[in-house]
Parts: C-alpha cells; sequence; structure tokens
C-alpha cells in the first residue's frame, strides 16, 4: 500500500468519531425516540425473550448497514444475517469482532468461513459479559462477578442451479449453542444452555443494472433465526426476515429488511412487532468505503455509521451505533473487525485462465480456424462446464464446420 493511502487510513481512524460526536446527534436522537415511544412503533412486548445476545450484533458490516444484511451476506456478517450466505463468498475469511457495548459491558467475536466450489461453511462465536455487582440493605457489597453470554455456530450452505447465466440458489443453516452464565454467588440455579437453528436462502441476478460487471445487483434472502423451544416458559428471540439489496451504480449498495418476531409458546399478541432496517455502502476508492444503516424496532431506534479500509490483506471496518443504550459522552457503541483475506482456494486464477481460452477461441474463430477455436472452447468448458458462452460458440462454429465440409465436398464430386 501506498504511503498516502495509510495517511488516509490514519486520518479516517481518528476524525471518524471525532466528527460523530461533534454532529451532536443526540439531541436529533433522543427527540426522535420520543416520538417513536408516542408512535404506532412503540411496543409493549419488546424485550420479552432469552438470550439477548442473539439480537446484539457482533459488529461489521451486519451492524453497520443497520443490520440490514439478509440479501447481502458477505464476508463475516453471513454468519448472523443469513447462513446461506457461505456458499457465495468470494474469499476464505479470519475474522475478529469488539463490540464495546454498554458501559462496561463489551461483545468479541470470532468468524472462520471458507467455500469449496457450491459448497460453503463457517465457524464462529461471540462472548458477552456484563459486569455484576451485589449490595445489601447497607449498602455494602455483598458478592461481585460477571454475568456472561456465549454462541457459538456452525454454518454450512450450498449454492444450488448456479451457472454462468444465474448465479443459483442458496440454502444454508446455522445450528447454534447458547449457554448463558450466572454465577452462583449472585443467583444460583439460573445458569442455562440450549440449542437454537438458522434456515436461510439468497440468490442474485441483474436487474435495472447501469453498469457492466460480472457480478449481479440485485439479490434477496430469508432467513428464520434463532429457532428453539422456550426454555422454562421464556422463548427465544425467534425472527423471520426477508430482504433485498440493490445497487443501481457501481460504486452505491441500499438493502432493506422487514423483520417478524415470533415468540414461539407465547400468543400472538404477546410478540414483538414487527421492525423495519436499511442500510446504505457507499465507494469511494478501491480501499475506502463508508456505510450507515437504521433499524426502527419498538420505541429504540437505532442509527449506525462506520467505513471500511481495505488493506492488501486485511481489512478494518469501524462503526458507531447510537441507540437508548448509547452514552453519547463515552466511548460506547463502538466497534472494530478485523477481517483477514486468506484467499480464494484458486477460483481468481481459474477464471482468469477460462477467460484467456474463450478469447483465444474468439480470435481463432475470427480468423476462419474453426477446429482451432473449437479446442480452445473445449479446454474452457473442461475447466469449467457452465461457461455457457464457449458452448454457444461451439454450437455455431461446429454447424459452420460441418457447411464447410459439405462445400468442399459438393466442389470434389464436381
Amino acid at each position: 500500500m501506498k504511503m498516502k493511502h495509510l495517511w488516509f487510513f490514519s486520518i479516517i481512524i481518528i476524525f471518524l468519531p471525532v466528527s460523530i460526536y461533534a454532529a451532536d446527534l443526540s439531541d436529533f436522537y433522543y427527540g426522535y425516540s420520543g416520538f417513536a415511544e408516542n408512535s404506532l412503533f412503540s411496543d409493549p412486548n419488546t424485550g420479552r425473550t432469552l438470550f439477548p445476545t442473539l439480537l446484539v450484533p457482533m459488529g461489521g458490516m451486519y451492524e453497520g448497514m443497520g443490520t440490514a444484511y439478509t440479501a447481502v451476506a458477505e464476508g463475516s456478517g453471513f454468519l448472523e444475517a443469513n447462513p446461506a450466505g457461505s456458499s457465495q463468498l468470494t474469499y476464505t475469511e479470519l475474522s475478529f469482532h469488539h463490540n464495546n457495548w454498554i458501559a462496561d459491558s463489551s461483545l468479541e467475536g470470532v468468524v472462520y468461513t471458507i467455500r469449496d466450489g457450491n459448497f460453503g461453511m463457517g465457524f464462529g462465536g461471540k462472548f458477552l459479559y456484563l459486569p455484576f455487582t451485589e449490595f445489601n440493605s447497607w449498602g455494602e457489597r455483598d458478592s461481585r462477578g460477571y454475568v456472561s453470554e456465549t454462541i457459538a455456530t456452525l454454518n454450512a450452505s450450498y449454492n444450488f442451479l448456479s451457472s454462468y447465466y444465474f448465479h443459483g440458489i442458496s440454502v444454508g443453516a446455522n445450528l447454534k449453542l447458547a449457554y448463558r452464565h450466572i454465577p452462583a454467588s449472585i443467583y444460583p440455579g439460573q445458569s442455562i444452555a440450549t440449542g437454537l437453528a438458522d434456515v436461510g436462502a439468497l440468490t442474485r441476478f441483474n436487474f435495472l443494472k447501469f453498469y457492466s460487471s460480472r457480478e449481479r445487483n440485485f439479490s434477496l434472502g430469508t432467513v428464520v433465526k434463532n429457532l428453539g423451544l422456550p426454555y422454562d416458559d421464556e422463548p427465544m428471540p425467534t425472527v423471520a426476515v426477508a430482504g433485498f439489496a440493490y445497487s443501481p451504480f457501481r460504486p452505491l449498495l441500499l438493502s432493506f429488511d422487514f423483520n417478524y418476531p415470533v415468540a414461539i409458546g407465547l400468543p400472538p399478541e404477546q410478540w414483538e412487532k414487527w421492525y423495519i432496517a436499511s442500510g446504505m455502502q457507499l465507494q469511494f476508492t478501491n480501499f475506502f468505503s463508508v456505510h450507515t444503516g437504521f433499524t426502527h424496532r419498538g420505541a429504540n431506534p437505532r442509527f449506525s455509521l462506520g467505513s471500511n479500509i481495505e488493506l492488501d490483506y486485511i481489512d478494518l471496518i469501524l462503526n458507531y451505533t447510537l441507540d437508548l443504550t448509547t452514552q453519547v459522552s463515552s466511548a460506547d457503541r463502538f466497534s472494530i473487525e478485523a477481517k483477514m483475506n486468506l484467499g480464494d482456494r484458486g477460483r481468481a486464477e481459474l477464471r482468469q485462465q477460462i477467460d484467456e481460452y474463450y478469447i483465444e477461441g474468439l480470435e481463432a474463430y475470427a480468423q476462419g480456424e474453426l477446429k482451432r477455436a473449437i479446442d480452445y472452447w473445449e479446454a474452457a468448458l473442461s475447466l469449467d462446464p457452465t461457461f455457457e458462452p464457449a458452448t454457444e460458440n461451439m454450437v455455431v462454429a461446429r454447424n459452420s464446420l460441418r457447411l464447410q465440409e459439405d462445400m468442399e465436398s459438393l466442389n470434389k464430386v464436381e
């Protein structure tokens, strides 16, 4: 990386938080949340489920785009957004997350993902701990410790019907183990462990695309997250989500999610209300982009703002989130993700070789060397049988070759 890029990176890291504070978003936010509390968005059922950690983002683009990530599902954020995303990832990645959450609490996370052809898989975990001190009626400290929640996730997905013209339909699932630890000195018998699951689907295609690229610019995703049976009559935070993502121009990505909570074990009138999330990413250079998001859930709207700095082999994603749990005068609600690019298992090199064979075939065809053109396109198809442009051109070349041979045979008869 050039030195000027490093300077630019340093300036962004230092001044992004400062610019957020200087904007004094708190007055606007608390005014808006007051409006939401007295509007149809007010929801008395918010927070009636177990394991709130399942709904707290680790960080990264998933958090920075306001959790409107079901149809984006790129990078490590797919693990929390849509389990179908692992079979469409470009790179093998290892990500580390730190989220400076409320007061003295924080959330740490790690995600590893890898893809082999149309099969993707991943492993991840996040750990939330909250310091806790108990005082007696005389104001003396009786005990202290940490209340923690740990979520371990195993992911697998597969991309069906993938071809050159159709990106395929990915289907995936997460299996989760959730554990809440409350020290016996604080409250005995309250630690619990349970299993949950996510299931999701994802597809990408071109729609109203105003630029040239192999990447599809429109995607649809759906997922049911945190499926699990109630524990001691308390439901899990199950939610059904449908979303889309659209890139009308290369630098801009827009996303939207509709969330419908389902509290299994409770009557529908006690379920949390539906809520929405939206996000945006804007690419300024090939190594720097900014993103923002908005989530309207109950009477606690959430705003997020962040930046993504792409270095040679590592990406750094910095976010700031503002909601009712934020202390604007402190360093609460900052998160950072360090994402390491571990390669693409030779996929880019393979695609380059296929393209070279294909172009060589076009040049041979233009020169009238039909057999040589067919040989090049067969070589391309041996590397990727789904490369349909080579198949289509081979049909034309073989028909032309047969016609040429028929004409030559007629000339010999004469």
